[in-house]
């Protein structure tokens, strides 16, 4: 019959210092599993305080009402006959560790605090806590005094140790210790460690899913063994979405999977396994050569069982074999990651709905398509009887408590919490007007249209009383320095009416409170500044800052048939355009032109400087391989310049940057992902300097003659 075990891992929608709220997740999540038949629960990482606490960490509060919440779990029934694995801060003597408490009934059996720290890219663990470098050694840890009172205990084992019960063994291993070269699993596994628990709090971005699974299978591929991999889900209170995915794997094989993007605030993935599978893909004899020999790590006993006390039969055996693992297209990630983080900002927020200034441009539409999303996702699960969507969806409308109201059609629903607003001038094109119109009609938001033109010209008449003089557009004989003021007070004035609008438009709908403003900057313009500061990319969030132009037109031709808006079509055929200056019979503004590079390259210049690290000079020498017989050497070397110039004298643009969605492992965010400065030599004499020096030595190499671009 084997030796069978049910175990459960959790995706929960935490929210930092939320404490009350944390707590009620999760202990729905132990709940839900012991509902199972789970002897063995697990959540995501610094699940009671929240991941996301960042400098809150720092504070005592955070640690004492950790504990005080832990209390109360002690104290809940439903921790009886089930072994739970929380997260939260811990200081002990003196020094704060980002732990995992590991409990049964009430009593805390080990508090194993994380050894290797995420200190990179969007995570600052080292900032806050310390790591435990006391490898297979425990000390004892001295209770706070009501704690004491709760277990019954004086002291308790922290370190690093495994947890030994009748019938298996249990080593933890936290979030990022899964991703380091030498991962805790593999010592663990060869002493004997048969199920291994990973408390996560991993944020979405585009194609990481995969990595992630593969690191899982990898796991116990080689070492065998049963993985439990628990994660936030949702918007913590920053600008990263956690994409939940709680998984099980045993033996390198996915056998359980959560949802990646849901609006669920406690998701709970359960399997029945049974461990005499791990023991026999244990059997090799090289494997049990290292296991012989292998160090030991402490072993905190526990007087009970995972397994029950009679046997039973083993569900969906053939269902689990045959799991294959759900993965989203890159298109249907933009379509379903940012919806879900904005459905926790608007809830959370407590705000009346959003406003996105739409221009009839690619960005912006994607922006008002991905609260479209947001409004499916939400009818979607309202229409489940998903009761605190339901209560949310009320309270932002503005419905009583006691109302009947049920979101169900999400045309219906983004009528009532989305309003857009195409703000023309005289540089405007019908064209861009249509489009905005007729996408605003399709997902039913709210829609105005105003011409600002009396407004522009109020503003520039004022400059030109006080001065004496009248700045000019270029086409009529202006200077560089005219034509970019006149474009800038028209995109600066459309964030005034933005605010504006978001501010007093739920009171002339009869409603109360405000709206969020979306910005529609996308990736790549961030990166190259193409964008005015102050203008409509300040915004109070946004949906598509982390996500690059190549990216979001891709999602506008997937979401053209999966949300049946065919007119955004005309928005993938226009080309992008500011329509900041005026249109004659020679000349067009266009983005690409503007820029002097296209999307394609920004996005090529974008991930070597932050993901390949960078700078002018290597970054040629690599363009310079890849590029070859597509342009010259000089060329390449002219548009490498032209991009550090651009970025360098547009860097402090990002010091003021609305926060975004993060969705790209080259994301320019200031100071949160991407520590740079914003004062540069934009001319960068030295590193221009071999540049050029080694694109002349190799202009007139058969390796790099020009072609055709085309």
């Amino acid at each position: 019959m084997g030796h069978l075990i049910t175990v459960a891992t959790s995706a929960l929608n935490q929210w930092a210092l939320d404490f009350g709220g944390n707590r009620d997740r999760i202990l729905e999540s132990i709940r839900i599993s012991k509902g199972r038949g789970a002897t063995l629960r697990v959540g995501p990482e610094l699940e009671i305080p929240g991941y996301g606490c960042l400098d809150h960490f720092l504070e005592g509060d955070t640690t004492d009402h950790s504990w005080e919440i832990l209390g109360e779990i002690l104290q809940n029934e439903c921790v009886q006959g089930i072994v739970c694995d929380l997260g939260m801060p811990v200081i002990h003597k003196s020094v704060t560790y980002n732990c995992r408490v590991i409990i049964r009934g009430s009593k805390i059996l080990l508090i194993r605090p994380k050894m290797w720290l995420a200190n990179d890219g969007n995570y600052r663990e080292l900032r806050y806590f310390s790591p435990w470098h006391k490898h297979r050694q425990v000390e004892d840890f001295y209770l706070p005094e009501f704690i004491r009172e709760i277990t019954g205990q004086i002291t308790v084992p922290i370190g690093d140790a495994v947890i030994s019960t009748f019938d298996t063994c249990i080593g933890v291993e936290l979030c990022e210790e899964l991703f380091t070269p030498a991962s805790p699993h593999t010592l663990m596994g060869l002493d004997g460690v048969e199920i291994f628990t990973n408390s996560s709090g991993s944020h979405h971005e585009l194609r990481k899913l995969h990595a992630r699974v593969d690191l899982i299978k990898e796991a116990t591929a080689k070492l065998g063994g049963v993985y439990l991999y628990a994660n936030q889900q949702g918007c913590d209170g920053d600008r990263l979405y956690y994409d939940g995915s709680a998984l099980i794997a045993v033996n390198g094989r996915i056998i359980a999977q959560g949802s990646q993007f849901s609006l669920h605030d406690v998701e709970v993935v359960s399997a029945t396994i049974d461990v005499h599978d791990v023991r026999s893909y244990r059997g090799r004899s090289s494997r049990n050569m290292q296991a012989a020999s292998s160090a030991a790590y402490p072993r905190i006993e526990v007087d009970a069982s995972l397994s029950p006390g009679v046997p039973k039969v083993l569900p969906d055996v053939k269902a689990a074999r045959e799991f294959q693992v759900r993965f989203h297209t890159p298109e249907q990630e933009i379509a379903l990651g940012p919806a879900c983080w904005l459905w926790d900002y608007l809830r959370r927020s407590r705000t009346s709905g959003y406003f996105v200034p739409l221009s009839g441009g690619i960005d912006s539409c994607a922006t008002a398509v991905i609260v479209y999303s947001m409004c499916r996702l939400v009818t979607q699960a309202a229409s489940e009887g998903r009761e605190q969507v339901i209560e949310d969806a009320r309270r932002i409308v503005g419905e009583k408590p006691n109302s009947s109201y049920v979101p169900i059609d999400p045309r219906e629903f983004c009528g009532r919490i989305f309003h857009t607003c195409y703000m023309g001038t005289e540089n405007s094109s019908a064209e861009t007007r249509d489009r905005a119109k007729n996408l605003s009609g399709a997902i039913g938001s709210y829609h105005i249209d105003l011409n600002m033109d009396t407004l522009v010209t109020a503003v520039r008449n004022l400059f030109s009383l006080v001065t004496g003089v009248k700045p000019r557009f270029r086409v009529h004989g202006g200077s560089d320095a005219e034509n970019l003021a006149l474009q800038n007070i028209q995109a600066r004035l459309r964030m005034v009416l933005a605010y504006l609008f978001a501010q007093l438009l739920p009171w002339v709908r009869g409603g109360v409170g405000g709206l969020l403003v979306l910005g529609s900057a996308n990736v790549d313009e961030s990166i190259r500044g193409y964008f005015t500061k102050y203008d409509c990319s300040s915004a109070d969030i946004n949906p598509i800052g982390g996500i690059s132009k190549t990216d979001l037109k891709k999602f506008i031709a997937y979401a053209k048939d999966a949300f049946n808006l065919p007119g955004l079509q005309d928005f993938m055929d226009a080309v992008p355009t500011a329509e900041l200056e005026p249109i004659t019979q020679t000349y067009v503004q266009a983005d690409e032109a503007d820029m002097g590079m296209t999307y394609d390259e920004l996005s090529i210049f974008g991930r070597l400087r932050k993901v390949e690290r960078c700078g002018p000079y290597s970054m040629f020498t690599k363009l310079l391989n890849e590029w070859a017989g597509m342009w010259s050497p000089a060329q390449i070397a002219d548009k490498v310049k032209r991009f550090f110039f651009e970025y360098a004298r547009n860097r402090h643009k990002m010091t003021t940057i609305t926060p975004s969605y993060h969705a790209e492992t080259y994301s320019p965010d200031d100071n949160r992902y991407d520590l740079r400065p914003f004062l540069y030599p934009a001319r960068f004499p030295h590193q221009f300097a071999k540049i050029d020096e080694v694109a002349d030595r190799f202009e007139h190499s058969e390796l790099y003659q020009k072609a055709d671009p085309a």
